[in-house]
């Protein structure tokens, strides 16, 4: 008898072990505040924490042709669930299946406050300028330069500036905070700021960050303090986008 019930709690004990393993969940994933690229034949879904900002910056895309790719029209609001093209409508992406090429929007509430449009009247003047109209650029810190531009290298397309933990960051030109946050990989605590309709600048690797998304800022002021967020040593990685392009900042940054 103690044999026989010896072998019947074991015989249990598998078939609740086959059970457990035959059985199907999902883990809910951590809320790291980093939004996850889901990018395939060139359709990218858009995920918490994105932004049509974000998507074109990830892409190279200037983010006004990609807002009209998709009929997406100002303040730019997207839901998560939604998904977004990234090549011309009238154009069919090589890899994409059919039924691919029509970016659906998804029903669900916005995760974030829609970017509003500018309401003082110097910053309405400045995004309804031509798209070449002259900016006045200045350096964004004042330490060294520790890596140049170049346009050939993979992933992020700046400078490197140097410094100590705290020194200022300041904008490069007057314009709008259009993201703030860690979403973009290799860049930790960023700051994008929106020019006019032709130029964008980010501040990557922050320690802190003073200024939130909507905000507008002048030429000079300081929108954050420097760290080594995502990087290994303290440094500002600087960013000059035209028209969704990296350019090299040193041609456009007065001379030291």
């Amino acid at each position: 008898m103690r044999v026989s019930r010896r072998q019947c709690a074991l015989l249990a004990m598998l078939w609740l072990i086959a059970l457990a393993g035959c059985s199907t969940h999902s883990v809910p994933a951590r809320d790291s505040g980093r939004s996850v690229t889901r990018t395939t034949a060139g359709v990218h879904v858009v995920q918490r924490g994105d932004t049509l900002f974000t998507i074109s910056w990830q892409q190279g895309l200037d983010y006004q042709t990609v807002a009209g790719w998709n009929g997406i029209v100002p303040p730019y609001t997207i839901y998560p669930g939604q998904k977004i093209r990234l090549y011309p409508p009238n154009r069919v992406s090589r890899s994409a299946s059919p039924g691919t090429t029509s970016p659906q929007r998804a029903t669900p509430p916005p995760t974030t406050a829609p970017m509003s449009a500018p309401t003082s009247a110097s910053a309405k003047s400045m995004l309804a300028a031509s798209p070449d109209a002259a900016i006045t650029w200045q350096w964004p810190a004042s330490g060294p330069i520790l890596r140049r531009f170049d346009g050939e290298a993979s992933g992020k397309k700046g400078i490197s500036i140097g410094g100590t933990h705290g020194n200022q960051v300041r904008a490069a030109a007057a314009g709008k905070v259009v993201y703030t946050g860690s979403g973009l990989v290799g860049y930790g605590r960023l700051i994008i700021l929106k020019h006019n309709n032709t130029y964008l600048s980010a501040y990557g690797h922050n320690r802190d960050l003073f200024v939130q998304e909507g905000a507008e800022v002048r030429a000079g002021q300081v929108i954050a303090d420097m760290g080594s967020s995502g990087t290994n040593r303290i440094q500002l990685h600087f960013e000059i986008r035209r028209n969704g392009k990296p350019v090299d900042p040193l041609r456009y940054l007065p001379r030291r």
